[in-house]
């Protein structure tokens, strides 16, 4: 994250293991997450996400949308901002039902708001985690 513009990452979370979502035919999902402190807009943000994800041999099929992938950068929030642009929306349409995103997230920013869904810690607490794993750094 620090090889980002005008970003500097603060804290990640551990790595947890969970059951893939979607297309379940495919290993299970690791996932991390990371606070940054960026000068970039959320746009610019995720553009060079976006291009991390390429550098790292990330290939975008269209027809598979939740297919396996070698590294998947998702902008989950952006401080309290709500955005809604065509190709993105902050925060992430399903972060507040997605355990295998708000674990991580609940590690390292548990009092965060998820607008229209209270904290980070709160929306934890609704749903199901028993899954999802801690497997270390």
């Amino acid at each position: 994250m620090d090889t980002l513009p005008q970003t500097r990452l603060l804290c990640a979370s551990q790595l947890y293991r969970s059951p893939a979502w979607g297309n379940q035919a495919q290993p299970d999902f690791i996932n991390a997450a990371a606070l940054v402190s960026t000068g970039l807009s959320a746009s610019a943000l995720l553009q060079a996400l976006l291009a991390l994800e390429t550098r790292h041999g990330r290939q975008r099929h269209p027809a598979e949308r939740w297919g396996p992938r070698t590294l998947d950068l998702d902008l989950l929030l952006y401080a309290e901002a709500v955005i809604d642009l065509p190709g993105l929306q902050v925060p992430h349409p399903f972060l507040h039902a997605r355990g295998f995103a708000l674990l991580p997230l609940a590690e390292i920013a548990a009092g965060a708001t998820i607008p229209g869904h209270g904290t980070v810690r709160e929306a934890c607490e609704r749903i199901d985690t028993s899954a999802i794993v801690p497997i270390g750094r």
